[in-house]
């Protein structure tokens, strides 16, 4: 696994100032890279990392951003399209609002910058994406219909772009994380915890520091042959799907 890249590459993780996204910057500051981390809040991502505010469900907003970051770091080579929320419900109980918002901030938030990012990877003839799905994408979850939707769509979705783009020296693959030790997990009712845990192989939850080794592998050159991949990162959660 390649620990720090040949040269410096420009890198945007969007929602990268908190959890998981933070992480993933983390890791690439680390390695040397120019990180930049979206955040619609505006709060600021890690020590030596940018921060820009951008909103994924607004394309002004996510183009405005782009524009940001080439005019003061250069065209992005590495994206990762981290930003989410989730708003669960049961099914009948679900209002199309909550579906709508869902899907369209986890997986057209992804496609907006992803289209925005892909004019730049044209131009320089190679580019990494990395979309950061979710377990449930594969495996389902009661309460998460639209949460689920929007993270199997990251599958099709970085498969599609392999099969359009792959010969222009782009790759597109998926990180899935499972039950992840953050902050949302931190504060769940420790028999919940507990039972979560009993799913798990590993018998633990997973570091965010895990996810972020996963995605900065994808990036790598050494990885240069590998797009329209889904790797797990969930103690064998999801074993068999």
């Amino acid at each position: 696994m390649t620990e720090q890249s040949s040269s410096p590459r420009t890198v945007l993780v969007t929602g990268g100032n908190r959890g998981i996204g933070r992480a993933i910057a983390e890791a690439f500051v680390a390695a040397g890279d120019t990180v930049v981390v979206t955040s619609r809040s505006g709060d600021d991502g890690p020590e030596g990392a940018h921060t820009v505010r951008a909103d994924v469900t607004d394309s002004a907003s996510v183009d405005a951003a782009f524009k940001q970051i080439e005019s003061e770091f250069g065209p992005v080579e590495v994206l990762v399209a981290n930003a989410g929320v989730t708003k669960d419900s049961l099914l009948v109980r679900m209002s199309e609002a909550d579906f709508q918002d869902v899907v369209d901030t986890n997986l057209t938030g992804a496609f907006r910058v992803v289209q925005r990012a892909t004019k730049g990877f044209m131009r320089l003839k190679r580019g990494r994406i990395v979309f950061i799905s979710s377990v449930v994408g594969y495996t389902g979850a009661p309460g998460q219909v639209n949460y689920a939707s929007s993270k199997a769509g990251l599958i099709g979705m970085a498969r599609a772009i392999t099969r359009e783009l792959g010969s222009r020296g782009i790759t597109a693959n998926v990180v899935a994380p499972g039950y992840i030790d953050t902050a949302m997990t931190e504060e769940l009712p420790e028999e919940v915890k507990e039972n979560y845990r009993s799913m798990i192989p590993a018998n633990r939850f997973g570091r965010t520091a895990e996810v972020a080794s996963a995605v900065k592998y994808l990036a790598s050159e050494d990885a240069a042959y590998i797009s329209g991949a889904i790797i797990p990162v969930d103690g064998g959660l999801g074993v068999g799907h």
